[in-house]
Formats: C-alpha cells, structure tokens, sequence
C-alpha cells in the first residue's frame, strides 16, 4: 500500500489576532473505541510542522467537538491514542461547520468515515477513506488505484483532491495525468495553496500525457546523429531499454510485432539503450530482430543524456508520441501498447 506522501502546507499569520478569522467547527460521533479516549487536532503549518490546535476526549455517548478560529484554508490530522494511532485528514475551510462520524476498523487500524456533512472536502474525503479501507488486500490494488484516480477526476475542482493525488506520488510517471487534471481544476481558485503549488511545480519539471516529448540527440551505432524530432508526423515509441534487461528483451518481441504492423502506416520506434558496452549493445539490435533505424546511444548507462529528460529510474520504460511531438502516454507495455495502436491506426 502507498503510503501517502503529506506535503507542507503554509498559510499566512497577520499577527497573533487573526484579522478577520471565522469559528470552525468539526464534531461528531466515533464508534468502536472507549469512551475518554484522547483525541488530538494537530495544524500541519510551514515546514511541515505539526502544531497541536486543540484536544478532546470521546464521550460515554461517542461524541467529540473541537472548534477553531481560522482565516485561510487548513489541513489538520486528527490523530487518536490507540496504540494504533489511527488518524483522520481534514481540510477545513473558514466558517465550516463539519460533522464527520467515525467508525474504528480494529483490524485494519484504521478510522473509518461513516458519515460526514457540511464540508465537499469532507465528502470526497470520506470517499477516499473508505476505498482505502475496502482495498486494503494486495489482490485489489489496481482496482483502488483506479477508483481513486476515478475519484479525483470527478472532484477535481475540490481542494482536497491536490493532497489526495499524492496517493500515486511514486507512480507519478504513469498518473501525471490525474495531477494534471487536478492542478487545472484548482490553480485559478486556490493559486498560492501549497498543495496547488506543489503539483504545479511538479508538472512543470516533469514529463506528462499532453506535454511536448523532450528532444533525444544521439549516435547510432554507425556513428550518425540521429533525433527523435526527426520522426515528426510518425506515431512514435520511444522505448528506453539495454541488452543486460532481462525484461527488455522479453518485450521486445512484441515490439517487433506491432512494428511490422503498423509501420506501413505510419508507426516508428526510436530506442535508446543504456547499455555502456557497444558490442553486446549491437548483438542484442542484432539477436532480437530490431530492424528499425532508429537505435541511439552515448554508452553511458543510467546517465544517458537521453533518459535524463523523461526521469527513467527503471526499464524497460516507453513513450508513445503523436504525430505532432506530443506526448500520448507512458510505459505502456505488452497489450496496453497493443490496444493504443488498434485505436490510432485501426485494426
């Protein structure tokens, strides 16, 4: 299970007053944990720092309440002392008045949102909470990842959603779309939130479905420069790979077949491999029938120049590019890739 990268949040103090402040309030009911059991409202403020707001217990009918004076919007963790530690995430704006009931899932460790009102945040984040709690086993993780991401497209306009998306943060290469969504449902209305900021900072430096792909320029094995611009008005697989990668190789037997398939209408590949040995690099071009042209390299391994703009960290990795330079998708593999060509060239 990814664990969710928590990003800073910063929000402005004017002075030690709150000009203009507005009461928040969360409340509500927790079910299977003790009555007077402790509950703590922590505020993540700049440099990921958490500061204690306020605390609770449970009462004997379940109930807790804590009320807050707040100017900005705010992330809070709820956090209750369980050995556990279970914890709740809150986005709370201004003058909400937010009910969330809870439920404790003892065998996960896990607080679970039963019901919550007053706040769109909330709701989504209710959402999120309990596909995390239903996806918890190894056997339904695509399926979460893909509810999730579902999810944040539907309320990409919530703010909730730019902390939310840092659920795929490690996998941001395959997901960059959904934080592209997300980036452009918010940027207009939240421009100076951390969360915002972050995604935007990250999808300007980045490499992502939509984006122009970056320019490759290197030497094939003959010693010609060959550009992957060059391929302008082709359908594009850019495929990084090396001959010592086991599944490199594997794959490329298909990657031979959808070449002869679709080359005569308009489909290229453009590999560059990080090998750093010339010999087995050329014997491999040779062993598994890559018959295309286009085959670049510097010899240079994990540092290649030509991997340095995409961020490959792993192989083998692939980019399908239109025929404009843009960018269609990544890592698309096997009948994934298979599927994206019957849908651009046809069957």
């Amino acid at each position: 299970m990814k664990r969710i990268f928590i990003l800073t949040l910063t929000f402005l103090m004017a002075g030690t007053a709150l000009l203009n402040a507005q009461t928040t309030r969360v409340h509500g009911t927790v079910k299977g944990i003790a009555a007077n059991t402790k509950v703590l409202l922590r505020e993540v403020v700049e440099g990921n720092k958490l500061v204690l707001r306020d605390s609770a217990t449970i009462a004997k009918t379940g109930n807790y309440a804590f009320r807050l004076e707040t100017k900005e919007p705010a992330f809070y963790i709820m956090e209750f002392e369980l050995q556990k530690k279970p914890s709740i995430h809150i986005i709370a704006l201004p003058g909400e008045d937010i009910t969330l009931d809870l439920r404790y899932v003892s065998s996960f460790g896990h607080m679970r949102v039963a019901r919550t009102h007053g706040s769109e945040n909330m709701q989504l984040y209710k959402q999120f909470n309990n596909a995390m709690v239903a996806g918890s086993d190894e056997s339904s993780q695509w399926y979460l990842k893909h509810n999730i991401q579902e999810l944040l497209i539907d309320y990409s306009d919530c703010l909730m959603s730019a902390f939310l998306v840092t659920f795929f943060e490690d996998d941001f290469n395959d997901y960059g779309g959904v934080y592209k969504i997300v980036r452009d449902g918010l940027i207009d209305k939240y421009p100076n939130n951390d969360f915002v900021r972050h995604l935007d900072d990250k999808l300007r430096t980045s490499v992502v479905a939509g984006m122009e792909a970056p320019e490759v320029a290197l030497n094939d094995p003959n010693g010609k420069l060959r550009k992957l611009s060059d391929l302008r008005g082709k359908v594009v697989l850019l495929d990084f790979w090396a001959s010592w990668c086991g599944p490199c190789r594997k794959e490329n037997p298909n990657v031979v077949k959808l070449y002869n398939k679709y080359h005569g209408q308009g489909f290229e590949v453009f590999s560059v491999s990080l090998d750093n040995n010339k010999d087995r690099w050329t014997k491999a071009i040779m062993d598994d029938g890559l018959m295309w042209e286009n085959h670049v390299s510097d010899l240079r391994g994990w540092s290649s120049a030509g991997s340095k703009p995409y961020g490959i960290s792993s192989i083998p990795a692939t980019v399908l590019i239109d025929t404009e330079g843009k960018i269609i998708a990544r890592n698309l593999r096997g009948p994934e890739l298979e599927n994206a060509l019957r849908e651009i060239f046809g069957n």
